[in-house]
Protein backbone atom coordinates (compact mmCIF):
# COMPACT_ATOMS: atom_id res chain seq x y z
CA UNK A 1 0.00 0.00 0.00
CA UNK A 2 1.55 3.26 -0.85
CA UNK A 3 0.28 6.77 0.58
CA UNK A 4 1.34 10.18 -0.19
CA UNK A 5 3.63 12.47 1.37
CA UNK A 6 2.33 16.36 1.57
CA UNK A 7 4.45 19.30 -0.76
CA UNK A 8 5.41 22.38 0.20
CA UNK A 9 1.88 24.03 -0.23
CA UNK A 10 0.30 21.06 1.58
CA UNK A 11 -0.04 20.41 5.72
CA UNK A 12 3.08 18.40 6.51
CA UNK A 13 0.74 16.33 8.85
CA UNK A 14 -2.07 15.67 11.03
CA UNK A 15 -2.60 18.68 13.53
CA UNK A 16 -1.89 16.00 16.49
CA UNK A 17 1.42 16.05 14.49
CA UNK A 18 2.45 18.83 12.91
CA UNK A 19 5.31 21.17 13.63
CA UNK A 20 3.83 24.81 15.03
CA UNK A 21 5.85 26.54 12.41
CA UNK A 22 6.95 25.49 8.72
CA UNK A 23 10.80 26.12 9.38
CA UNK A 24 10.62 23.67 12.67
CA UNK A 25 11.74 20.63 11.49
CA UNK A 26 13.26 20.42 7.92
CA UNK A 27 14.91 17.88 5.75
CA UNK A 28 18.35 16.71 6.90
CA UNK A 29 20.84 14.45 5.83
CA UNK A 30 19.16 11.79 7.50
CA UNK A 31 20.08 13.11 10.87
CA UNK A 32 17.43 15.44 13.60
CA UNK A 33 16.45 19.03 13.12
CA UNK A 34 18.74 21.40 15.57
CA UNK A 35 16.03 22.43 18.38
CA UNK A 36 13.91 24.78 17.21
CA UNK A 37 14.71 24.08 13.81
CA UNK A 38 16.21 25.83 10.74
CA UNK A 39 14.73 26.10 7.22
CA UNK A 40 17.66 24.82 4.90
CA UNK A 41 17.75 25.24 1.42
CA UNK A 42 19.30 22.39 -1.46
CA UNK A 43 22.37 23.93 -3.48
CA UNK A 44 21.65 23.08 -7.19
CA UNK A 45 24.14 21.14 -7.15
CA UNK A 46 25.18 19.30 -11.25
CA UNK A 47 24.22 15.64 -10.56
CA UNK A 48 25.99 13.44 -13.30
CA UNK A 49 24.60 9.93 -13.92
CA UNK A 50 26.44 7.59 -15.62
CA UNK A 51 24.56 4.08 -16.05
CA UNK A 52 25.86 0.70 -16.38
CA UNK A 53 23.40 0.04 -19.46
CA UNK A 54 25.04 2.64 -21.73
CA UNK A 55 21.71 2.01 -23.99
CA UNK A 56 19.95 3.94 -21.38
CA UNK A 57 19.09 7.26 -21.35
CA UNK A 58 20.01 9.19 -17.98
CA UNK A 59 17.55 12.08 -18.78
CA UNK A 60 14.49 9.16 -18.80
CA UNK A 61 12.01 10.43 -16.08
CA UNK A 62 12.72 7.12 -15.18
CA UNK A 63 16.09 7.98 -13.58
CA UNK A 64 15.37 11.11 -11.96
CA UNK A 65 12.04 12.32 -9.41
CA UNK A 66 10.72 15.35 -8.39
CA UNK A 67 8.97 13.95 -5.22
CA UNK A 68 8.49 11.20 -2.96
CA UNK A 69 5.36 10.15 -4.34
CA UNK A 70 6.31 9.17 -7.63
CA UNK A 71 8.36 6.49 -5.59
CA UNK A 72 5.19 4.36 -4.57
CA UNK A 73 6.61 4.11 -1.10
CA UNK A 74 4.49 1.77 1.42
CA UNK A 75 2.66 3.82 3.85
CA UNK A 76 4.90 3.26 6.69
CA UNK A 77 7.75 4.77 5.36
CA UNK A 78 5.56 7.91 4.01
CA UNK A 79 4.27 8.44 7.48
CA UNK A 80 8.54 8.38 8.97
CA UNK A 81 8.81 10.62 6.42
CA UNK A 82 6.04 13.03 6.92
CA UNK A 83 7.13 12.98 10.66
CA UNK A 84 10.76 14.01 9.70
CA UNK A 85 9.35 16.32 7.70
CA UNK A 86 11.59 15.39 4.42
CA UNK A 87 9.08 17.30 1.77
CA UNK A 88 10.90 16.47 -1.27
CA UNK A 89 13.94 14.83 -1.83
CA UNK A 90 17.28 16.46 -2.40
CA UNK A 91 19.45 16.77 -5.46
CA UNK A 92 20.80 13.21 -4.98
CA UNK A 93 18.26 11.59 -4.06
CA UNK A 94 16.19 12.85 -6.72
CA UNK A 95 18.65 10.53 -9.12
CA UNK A 96 19.52 7.79 -6.33
CA UNK A 97 16.64 6.53 -5.34
CA UNK A 98 15.49 5.05 -8.54
CA UNK A 99 18.49 3.48 -9.30
CA UNK A 100 18.17 2.23 -6.03
CA UNK A 101 14.60 1.14 -5.82
CA UNK A 102 14.21 -0.34 -8.89
CA UNK A 103 13.69 -4.32 -9.44
CA UNK A 104 16.31 -7.02 -10.13
CA UNK A 105 18.37 -4.49 -7.78
CA UNK A 106 21.42 -3.03 -8.92
CA UNK A 107 24.97 -1.63 -7.51
CA UNK A 108 25.47 2.16 -7.00
CA UNK A 109 28.36 4.10 -6.36
CA UNK A 110 27.45 7.70 -5.82
CA UNK A 111 29.74 10.78 -4.68
CA UNK A 112 27.60 13.11 -2.66
CA UNK A 113 28.89 16.23 -0.76
CA UNK A 114 28.19 15.72 3.39
CA UNK A 115 24.46 17.39 4.15
CA UNK A 116 23.16 16.68 0.62
CA UNK A 117 20.74 13.49 2.01
CA UNK A 118 23.06 10.32 0.70
CA UNK A 119 22.14 8.65 4.29
CA UNK A 120 18.38 8.75 3.65
CA UNK A 121 18.71 7.38 0.30
CA UNK A 122 20.63 4.02 1.06
CA UNK A 123 18.13 3.92 4.53
CA UNK A 124 15.26 4.46 2.23
CA UNK A 125 16.42 1.68 -0.23
CA UNK A 126 17.23 -0.53 2.45
CA UNK A 127 13.80 -0.27 4.31
CA UNK A 128 11.91 -0.34 1.79
CA UNK A 129 13.71 -3.81 0.68
CA UNK A 130 13.43 -5.49 4.07
CA UNK A 131 10.69 -8.66 4.77
CA UNK A 132 9.82 -7.88 8.33
CA UNK A 133 8.17 -11.75 8.63
CA UNK A 134 11.02 -13.01 10.18
CA UNK A 135 13.86 -11.59 11.82
CA UNK A 136 17.16 -11.82 10.01
CA UNK A 137 19.82 -10.13 9.09
CA UNK A 138 18.50 -8.63 5.59
CA UNK A 139 20.88 -5.52 4.72
CA UNK A 140 24.23 -4.55 6.23
CA UNK A 141 26.09 -0.88 6.53
CA UNK A 142 29.96 -0.63 6.87
CA UNK A 143 31.01 2.64 8.23
CA UNK A 144 34.40 3.73 9.42
CA UNK A 145 33.51 4.56 12.64
CA UNK A 146 31.79 3.62 15.84
CA UNK A 147 30.26 7.00 16.26
CA UNK A 148 29.25 7.04 12.07
CA UNK A 149 27.93 3.60 12.54
CA UNK A 150 25.80 4.62 15.81
CA UNK A 151 24.51 7.68 14.30
CA UNK A 152 23.17 6.00 10.89
CA UNK A 153 21.30 3.41 13.12
CA UNK A 154 19.29 5.28 14.52
CA UNK A 155 18.80 7.86 10.81
CA UNK A 156 17.52 3.92 10.66
CA UNK A 157 15.23 3.42 13.50
CA UNK A 158 13.91 7.00 13.12
CA UNK A 159 12.66 6.63 9.15
CA UNK A 160 11.48 2.75 9.71
CA UNK A 161 9.40 4.17 13.00
CA UNK A 162 6.47 3.10 11.54
CA UNK A 163 7.96 -0.18 10.28
CA UNK A 164 5.78 -3.21 12.37
CA UNK A 165 8.68 -5.07 14.12
CA UNK A 166 11.49 -3.75 12.27
CA UNK A 167 14.65 -4.25 14.61
CA UNK A 168 17.91 -2.44 13.42
CA UNK A 169 21.42 -3.45 15.71
CA UNK A 170 25.02 -2.17 15.77
CA UNK A 171 27.97 -4.64 15.33
CA UNK A 172 30.34 -1.95 17.13
CA UNK A 173 33.29 -3.08 20.06
CA UNK A 174 30.41 -3.99 23.00
CA UNK A 175 32.12 -6.37 25.55
CA UNK A 176 28.43 -6.96 27.19
CA UNK A 177 27.82 -8.38 23.97
CA UNK A 178 30.42 -11.00 23.55
CA UNK A 179 28.82 -14.36 22.33
CA UNK A 180 25.74 -13.07 21.99
CA UNK A 181 23.85 -13.83 18.42
CA UNK A 182 22.88 -10.99 16.15
CA UNK A 183 19.53 -11.15 15.36
CA UNK A 184 18.10 -8.03 13.34
CA UNK A 185 16.50 -6.71 10.16
CA UNK A 186 19.66 -4.20 9.57
CA UNK A 187 22.56 -4.25 10.83
CA UNK A 188 25.11 -1.59 10.93
CA UNK A 189 28.74 -1.98 12.17
CA UNK A 190 32.56 -0.90 11.44
CA UNK A 191 34.68 -3.62 9.56
CA UNK A 192 36.61 -5.03 11.77
CA UNK A 193 33.72 -5.95 14.45
CA UNK A 194 31.79 -6.73 11.19
CA UNK A 195 34.51 -9.84 10.25
CA UNK A 196 35.07 -10.63 13.97
CA UNK A 197 31.25 -11.61 14.41
CA UNK A 198 31.31 -13.64 11.21
CA UNK A 199 34.28 -15.31 12.28
CA UNK A 200 32.88 -16.65 15.50
CA UNK A 201 29.41 -17.13 13.57
CA UNK A 202 27.18 -14.87 15.44
CA UNK A 203 25.76 -13.46 12.28
CA UNK A 204 23.62 -15.52 9.90
CA UNK A 205 24.88 -14.21 6.51
CA UNK A 206 22.89 -15.97 4.04
CA UNK A 207 19.92 -13.60 3.79
CA UNK A 208 21.79 -10.52 3.61
CA UNK A 209 21.34 -8.74 -0.13
CA UNK A 210 22.00 -5.48 0.54
CA UNK A 211 25.80 -4.30 1.14
CA UNK A 212 26.42 -0.15 1.88
CA UNK A 213 29.26 1.01 2.34
CA UNK A 214 29.28 4.88 3.70
CA UNK A 215 32.11 6.90 3.58
CA UNK A 216 33.53 4.58 1.27
CA UNK A 217 36.25 6.10 -0.36
CA UNK A 218 38.05 6.64 2.85
CA UNK A 219 37.76 2.61 3.99
CA UNK A 220 38.25 1.18 0.83
CA UNK A 221 41.74 3.68 0.58
CA UNK A 222 43.03 2.57 4.29
CA UNK A 223 45.50 -0.42 4.80
CA UNK A 224 43.55 -3.11 6.99
CA UNK A 225 40.23 -1.45 6.51
CA UNK A 226 39.98 -2.22 2.72
CA UNK A 227 40.53 -5.66 3.40
CA UNK A 228 38.39 -6.21 6.11
CA UNK A 229 35.42 -5.09 3.74
CA UNK A 230 36.74 -7.49 1.16
CA UNK A 231 35.90 -10.01 3.56
CA UNK A 232 32.79 -8.86 4.56
CA UNK A 233 31.37 -8.92 1.32
CA UNK A 234 32.97 -12.34 0.32
CA UNK A 235 30.89 -13.82 3.24
CA UNK A 236 27.63 -12.69 1.94
CA UNK A 237 26.48 -15.56 -0.01
CA UNK A 238 22.95 -14.44 -0.92
CA UNK A 239 22.63 -13.64 -4.92
CA UNK A 240 22.04 -11.20 -6.03
CA UNK A 241 23.80 -9.29 -3.79
CA UNK A 242 23.11 -5.36 -3.99
CA UNK A 243 25.97 -3.03 -3.44
CA UNK A 244 26.22 0.53 -2.59
CA UNK A 245 28.99 2.98 -2.08
CA UNK A 246 28.49 6.23 -0.68
CA UNK A 247 31.14 8.98 -0.18
CA UNK A 248 31.64 12.92 -0.45
CA UNK A 249 35.04 12.23 -2.28
CA UNK A 250 36.32 9.64 -4.54
CA UNK A 251 39.95 9.98 -5.40
CA UNK A 252 40.89 8.47 -9.32
CA UNK A 253 43.05 6.02 -7.73
CA UNK A 254 40.00 4.76 -5.20
CA UNK A 255 37.21 4.38 -8.14
CA UNK A 256 39.54 1.84 -9.90
CA UNK A 257 38.56 -0.23 -6.36
CA UNK A 258 35.56 1.10 -6.05
CA UNK A 259 34.46 -0.70 -9.56
CA UNK A 260 36.20 -3.80 -8.52
CA UNK A 261 34.19 -3.70 -5.20
CA UNK A 262 30.69 -3.39 -6.73
CA UNK A 263 31.16 -4.39 -10.33
CA UNK A 264 28.73 -3.05 -13.12
CA UNK A 265 27.29 -0.42 -10.67
CA UNK A 266 25.41 2.67 -12.06
CA UNK A 267 27.41 5.67 -10.90
CA UNK A 268 26.34 9.34 -9.39
CA UNK A 269 28.85 12.42 -9.46
CA UNK A 270 29.11 15.39 -8.69
CA UNK A 271 30.85 18.16 -10.92
CA UNK A 272 34.77 18.10 -9.27
CA UNK A 273 34.34 22.31 -9.37
CA UNK A 274 31.21 21.62 -6.95
CA UNK A 275 32.35 20.00 -4.68
CA UNK A 276 33.32 22.62 -2.37
CA UNK A 277 31.09 23.54 0.27
CA UNK A 278 29.77 26.63 -1.31
CA UNK A 279 27.85 28.11 2.17
CA UNK A 280 31.24 27.90 4.30
CA UNK A 281 32.75 30.65 4.92
CA UNK A 282 36.56 29.50 4.67
CA UNK A 283 38.85 32.16 7.24
CA UNK A 284 42.28 32.01 8.84
CA UNK A 285 44.33 33.33 11.84
CA UNK A 286 48.01 34.25 11.39
CA UNK A 287 49.85 33.35 14.86
CA UNK A 288 53.19 34.28 15.35
CA UNK A 289 54.23 30.95 17.72
CA UNK A 290 52.55 27.88 19.05
CA UNK A 291 51.66 29.92 22.79
CA UNK A 292 49.52 32.78 20.39
CA UNK A 293 47.96 29.95 18.91
CA UNK A 294 46.63 28.94 22.10
CA UNK A 295 45.64 32.22 23.56
CA UNK A 296 43.68 33.21 20.68
CA UNK A 297 42.37 29.86 20.84
CA UNK A 298 41.07 30.65 24.18
CA UNK A 299 39.74 33.96 23.03
CA UNK A 300 37.60 32.58 20.70
CA UNK A 301 35.71 30.04 23.48
CA UNK A 302 32.77 32.71 23.44
CA UNK A 303 32.00 32.66 20.02
CA UNK A 304 32.34 28.67 20.09
CA UNK A 305 29.75 28.15 21.99
CA UNK A 306 27.37 30.42 20.40
CA UNK A 307 25.71 26.93 19.05
CA UNK A 308 28.15 23.80 19.05
CA UNK A 309 32.04 24.11 17.65
CA UNK A 310 34.58 20.99 16.47
CA UNK A 311 38.45 21.54 16.98
CA UNK A 312 40.44 19.44 15.07
CA UNK A 313 43.95 18.34 15.74
CA UNK A 314 46.32 16.32 14.55
CA UNK A 315 47.75 13.60 17.15
CA UNK A 316 45.82 11.91 19.95
CA UNK A 317 48.34 13.53 22.44
CA UNK A 318 47.18 17.37 20.88
CA UNK A 319 43.59 16.52 21.68
CA UNK A 320 44.30 15.42 25.20
CA UNK A 321 46.63 18.46 25.99
CA UNK A 322 44.47 20.91 24.31
CA UNK A 323 41.31 19.86 26.22
CA UNK A 324 42.96 19.65 29.94
CA UNK A 325 44.86 23.31 29.10
CA UNK A 326 41.43 24.94 28.18
CA UNK A 327 39.63 23.35 31.19
CA UNK A 328 42.48 24.43 33.45
CA UNK A 329 41.13 28.01 32.02
CA UNK A 330 37.76 27.31 33.26
CA UNK A 331 36.19 26.50 29.94
CA UNK A 332 33.51 23.63 29.10
CA UNK A 333 34.97 21.22 26.48
CA UNK A 334 35.06 17.60 25.84
CA UNK A 335 37.64 15.44 23.73
CA UNK A 336 37.11 12.50 21.58
CA UNK A 337 39.73 9.94 20.10
CA UNK A 338 40.73 6.64 19.28
CA UNK A 339 42.34 5.75 22.67
CA UNK A 340 38.87 6.30 24.48
CA UNK A 341 37.00 3.27 24.98
CA UNK A 342 33.88 2.81 23.37
CA UNK A 343 31.70 3.46 26.35
CA UNK A 344 33.34 6.63 26.74
CA UNK A 345 33.34 8.02 23.57
CA UNK A 346 29.62 7.26 23.58
CA UNK A 347 29.34 9.17 26.10
CA UNK A 348 30.89 12.11 24.49
CA UNK A 349 29.49 12.02 21.74
CA UNK A 350 25.85 12.44 23.72
CA UNK A 351 27.44 15.50 25.79
CA UNK A 352 27.51 17.24 22.36
CA UNK A 353 24.56 15.76 20.53
CA UNK A 354 22.58 16.77 23.84
CA UNK A 355 24.57 20.90 23.81
CA UNK A 356 25.66 19.62 27.45
CA UNK A 357 28.77 20.23 26.27
CA UNK A 358 29.47 22.75 22.98
CA UNK A 359 32.93 22.65 22.25
CA UNK A 360 34.31 19.29 20.97
CA UNK A 361 37.49 18.84 20.66
CA UNK A 362 38.99 15.38 18.39
CA UNK A 363 41.39 14.07 16.12
CA UNK A 364 40.44 13.06 11.94
CA UNK A 365 38.50 10.20 13.64
CA UNK A 366 35.86 12.45 13.66
CA UNK A 367 35.95 14.23 10.21
CA UNK A 368 33.89 12.10 8.57
CA UNK A 369 29.99 11.53 8.40
CA UNK A 370 28.47 12.96 11.38
CA UNK A 371 25.93 15.21 11.53
CA UNK A 372 25.18 17.53 14.70
CA UNK A 373 22.86 19.87 13.46
CA UNK A 374 24.16 23.02 15.77
CA UNK A 375 27.32 23.00 14.63
CA UNK A 376 28.26 26.07 13.13
CA UNK A 377 32.03 26.38 13.49
CA UNK A 378 34.70 24.14 13.00
CA UNK A 379 38.13 24.98 13.45
CA UNK A 380 41.45 23.64 12.20
CA UNK A 381 43.73 23.72 14.56
CA UNK A 382 46.31 22.44 13.13
CA UNK A 383 45.96 21.73 9.16
CA UNK A 384 45.33 18.28 8.05
CA UNK A 385 48.14 16.48 6.71
CA UNK A 386 48.76 13.34 5.32
CA UNK A 387 50.41 10.30 6.98
CA UNK A 388 53.97 11.92 4.55
CA UNK A 389 53.27 15.39 5.90
CA UNK A 390 52.03 16.83 2.99
CA UNK A 391 48.93 18.70 2.66
CA UNK A 392 45.42 17.20 2.78
CA UNK A 393 42.84 18.53 0.94
CA UNK A 394 40.43 15.60 1.59
CA UNK A 395 40.46 15.79 5.32
CA UNK A 396 39.90 19.40 5.07
CA UNK A 397 37.17 18.62 3.10
CA UNK A 398 35.81 16.26 5.26
CA UNK A 399 35.94 18.02 8.43
CA UNK A 400 34.24 21.76 7.52
CA UNK A 401 31.42 19.11 6.35
CA UNK A 402 30.80 19.07 9.62
CA UNK A 403 29.17 22.39 9.74
CA UNK A 404 26.98 24.14 6.50
CA UNK A 405 24.86 21.60 6.37
CA UNK A 406 22.27 20.94 3.60
CA UNK A 407 23.19 24.45 2.25
CA UNK A 408 23.37 26.39 5.92
CA UNK A 409 26.18 28.72 5.70
CA UNK A 410 28.52 27.50 7.79
CA UNK A 411 32.11 28.73 9.51
CA UNK A 412 35.79 27.48 9.55
CA UNK A 413 38.44 28.69 10.80
CA UNK A 414 41.79 27.67 10.28
CA UNK A 415 45.37 28.26 12.80
CA UNK A 416 48.43 28.91 11.28
CA UNK A 417 51.76 29.84 13.19
CA UNK A 418 54.83 29.07 11.68
CA UNK A 419 55.62 28.84 7.54
CA UNK A 420 54.86 25.12 7.45
CA UNK A 421 51.35 25.34 8.59
CA UNK A 422 50.73 28.74 5.96
CA UNK A 423 52.05 26.63 3.14
CA UNK A 424 50.04 23.59 3.91
CA UNK A 425 46.73 25.97 4.23
CA UNK A 426 48.30 27.41 0.71
CA UNK A 427 47.95 24.57 -0.94
CA UNK A 428 44.73 23.25 -0.07
CA UNK A 429 42.98 26.29 -1.02
CA UNK A 430 45.03 25.88 -4.37
CA UNK A 431 43.47 23.01 -4.74
CA UNK A 432 39.66 23.75 -4.30
CA UNK A 433 40.39 27.43 -6.18
CA UNK A 434 39.03 28.99 -2.67
CA UNK A 435 39.66 32.70 -1.64
CA UNK A 436 41.11 32.66 2.23
CA UNK A 437 39.62 35.51 4.52
CA UNK A 438 42.04 36.69 7.19
CA UNK A 439 41.06 37.52 10.39
CA UNK A 440 42.52 40.68 11.74
CA UNK A 441 43.35 39.96 15.37
CA UNK A 442 44.53 43.74 16.13
CA UNK A 443 40.65 44.49 16.32
CA UNK A 444 39.15 41.75 18.29
CA UNK A 445 35.89 43.46 18.66
CA UNK A 446 35.64 43.31 14.58
CA UNK A 447 36.71 39.91 14.82
CA UNK A 448 33.88 38.92 17.51
CA UNK A 449 31.41 40.80 15.41
CA UNK A 450 32.34 39.52 12.27
CA UNK A 451 32.21 35.45 13.19
CA UNK A 452 29.39 36.32 15.55
CA UNK A 453 27.22 37.64 12.59
CA UNK A 454 28.26 34.67 10.44
CA UNK A 455 27.13 32.45 13.09
CA UNK A 456 23.89 34.22 13.58
CA UNK A 457 23.01 33.94 10.06
CA UNK A 458 23.69 30.24 10.09
CA UNK A 459 21.28 30.09 13.15
CA UNK A 460 18.24 31.74 10.57
CA UNK A 461 19.62 29.32 8.13
CA UNK A 462 20.46 32.48 5.76
CA UNK A 463 21.29 31.04 2.24
CA UNK A 464 25.13 32.25 0.58
CA UNK A 465 23.32 34.31 -0.94
CA UNK A 466 21.69 36.61 1.19
CA UNK A 467 25.26 36.64 2.95
CA UNK A 468 27.07 38.32 0.37
CA UNK A 469 24.07 41.18 -0.24
CA UNK A 470 24.53 41.93 3.33
CA UNK A 471 28.25 42.35 3.38
CA UNK A 472 29.06 38.71 5.86
CA UNK A 473 29.90 36.65 3.90
CA UNK A 474 33.57 36.54 4.24
CA UNK A 475 35.07 34.96 1.07
CA UNK A 476 34.81 31.16 0.45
Amino acid sequence: MSAEIPTESAPVATASEAPKSDISAAQTDGAFAAPGGDYIQDPEWDVQVKLKDLQADPNNPLYSIKSFNELQLAEPLVKGLVKLSFRKPSKIQERALPLLLRDPPTNLIAQSQSGTGKTAAFVLNMLSRVKLDTITPQALVLAPTRELAVQIRQVIQSMGEFLPGLVVQNIIPDPSKKGIKYEAHILVGTPGSVVETIKRKLLDTRQIGILVLDEADNMLDMQGMGDQCKRVKVALPHKPLQVVLFSATFPEEVMKYANQFAPNADEITLKPSQTVVKGIRQLYLDCNNLQEKFDTLLKFYGLMTIASSIIYVRTRATSASLAQRMISEGHAVVQLSGELEGHERDAVMEKFRSGEAKVLITTNVLSRGIDVQSVTMVINYDIPEDKDGRPDPETYYHRIGRTGRFGRVGVAISFVHDKDSWDRLYAIAKHFDMELHLLNTDDWDKVEDEVSNMIKHNRAGASIETMQKEGTAGAS
